[in-house]
């Protein structure tokens, strides 16, 4: 969620995606929120598939509040009529200090906000649904955070540092190559990676790398998909070809011409 959207044509202009940056005494634990309205009346169902980052979302909509773990597969949604959403995303490690398990445990999973949040989050979505302005929402939502006084965590911010290094580092492609940049070994990384982030540091470098590969082929005309296998580290192009299809469910070149 707030991610990579695959890109279908149709309703395209038919939605509004803002994301509003959070307050200053949230910045530890939130990337931003994010909201999207719609109107579809009159149009068919629309279909969002969403290739999404190694963040846990809150989000809010008019079937209730609920927290979405991080989705190791693309994420699909199936928008109709009208309405609007609010999610929160969190930064990687965000989303600790306001749970109180491993993040690993809510891995693909939905749960209800109010089994971590308690009865106040209901009241929020009410709220949230009923505001005039995206201002009032997130404001709404900020303070559904700040009951639970979340404290900054150190270890967070370091593996939020980590997860921020992964994303700007096409050059590490190996664990080992990132347990030694922080001076720990590769399973305590593994252990911080399961309880802070919910995902595997291997995981989050091959969704970096197929991020990467999406963002090219929105971007740019005519990708050259050799090289860019290349430049992220794949042996060759048919390895960059099936991890991308396995995991988009269409080849690159498929992607790219839609």
């Amino acid at each position: 969620m707030g991610s990579v959207v695959l890109r279908p044509e149709a309703a395209a202009t038919r939605f509004e995606v803002a994301k509003p940056d959070p307050p200053a005494d949230l910045a530890a634990f939130i990337d931003y929120f994010w909201v999207v309205r719609w109107d579809l009346r009159g149009e068919p169902a629309y279909e969002r598939a969403i290739l999404p980052h190694p963040s846990v979302n809150l989000v809010f909509e008019a079937t209730g509040a609920a927290v979405y773990g991080v989705d190791r597969k693309v994420f699909t949604r199936r928008l109709c009529g009208v309405g609007k959403t609010l999610g929160v995303r969190f930064r990687p490690g965000g989303f600790r200090p306001f749970y109180s398990a491993p993040i690993s445990t809510l891995n693909d999973r939905v749960v209800p906000a109010r089994s971590i949040f308690g009865p106040a989050a209901d009241g929020t979505c009410a709220a949230v649904m009923a505001a005039a302005c995206d201002g009032e929402m997130t404001d709404f939502a900020a303070g559904l955070l700040r009951g639970v006084s979340p404290r900054p965590d150190p270890v967070a911010e370091q593996v939020a540092g980590v997860v921020a290094r992964i994303a700007a580092d096409q050059g590490l492609r190996r664990v080992a190559q990132l347990a030694d940049a922080y001076g720990m070994s590769e399973r305590r990384l593994q252990r911080l990676f399961a309880d802070y982030v919910g995902v595997s540091p291997k995981w989050v470098m091959r969704r970096a790398r197929l991020h990467e590969a999406a963002l090219r082929a929105d971007t740019e005309g005519a990708v050259d998909w050799a090289a860019l296998a290349a430049d992220l580290g794949y042996a060759d192009q048919a390895h960059l070809t099936r991890d991308f299809t396995a995991t988009l469910g269409i080849p690159p070149s498929r992607y790219a011409a839609r």
